[in-house]
């Protein structure tokens, strides 16, 4: 899942979370006010704030914006809605197996490795051969976290553990469940896609 998508989830839960605190009889109150929040329609010049018109308005305290009380099971019941809100809106993927067609969450295909013809999705309890190939379904994979690491493996970052460099010049890399692949040197440079932030691995796959 890309992070705009990530991003967009977060904004919907949080939209909902609101809705349903203001219908389960929650206590909304705000914090003493120091100083009241100062609005104006000076000119751009003046501030710096962006805004869709002339008006801007500026606060001069943020411990001003309001504190909402939620009791317990209220906050359980919202919090399994935002859950099954963000499951619905994962990405999924829909492939042929056994002559039906079937519906697996992307989360869940930990990674995808060639066989002849065939490519094995290999689920977090089960595999399932597709009739496609490995270079089609990698880029097709791509923009939803997933990355190229052997000619015929490719694998789900969210999935993977642990890498571990080889004196060989390749690595091995280990994801969820314990299974393990050869990270080849022809492909080491995409485990830079693992991770947002490496610390102390100025020269790791390099």
């Amino acid at each position: 899942m890309s992070g705009r998508e990530i991003q967009d989830q977060k904004a919907i839960a949080r939209e909902v979370f609101v809705q349903q605190a203001a219908y389960a009889d929650v206590d909304v109150s705000a914090r003493p006010r120091r100083r009241a929040a100062i609005c104006s329609t000076k000119s751009r010049r003046d501030y710096t704030l962006e805004s869709t018109a002339d008006e801007f308005c500026e606060a001069e305290d943020t411990s001003l914006l309001p504190v909402i009380r939620v009791d317990a099971a209220d906050f359980m019941r919202v919090w399994r809605q935002m859950e099954v809100i963000a499951k619905r809106q994962a990405p999924r993927i829909a492939f042929k197996a056994k002559g039906s067609i079937l519906f697996l969450d992307l989360a869940d295909i930990l990674a995808v490795q060639a066989e002849g013809n065939y490519v094995s999705l290999r689920h977090r309890t089960n595999a399932y051969l597709v009739h496609e190939s490995l270079s089609s379904i990698a880029e097709k994979l791509k923009p939803y976290g997933f990355v190229r690491i052997h000619r015929s493996v490719i694998v789900n970052i969210s999935a993977v553990e642990e890498i571990q460099p080889l004196p060989t010049g390749e690595y091995r890399l280990r994801i969820k469940g314990g299974k393990e692949y050869l990270v080849t040197r022809t492909y080491k440079h995409n485990l830079r896609d693992l991770a947002q932030l490496w610390v102390g691995s100025e020269r790791l796959c390099g």
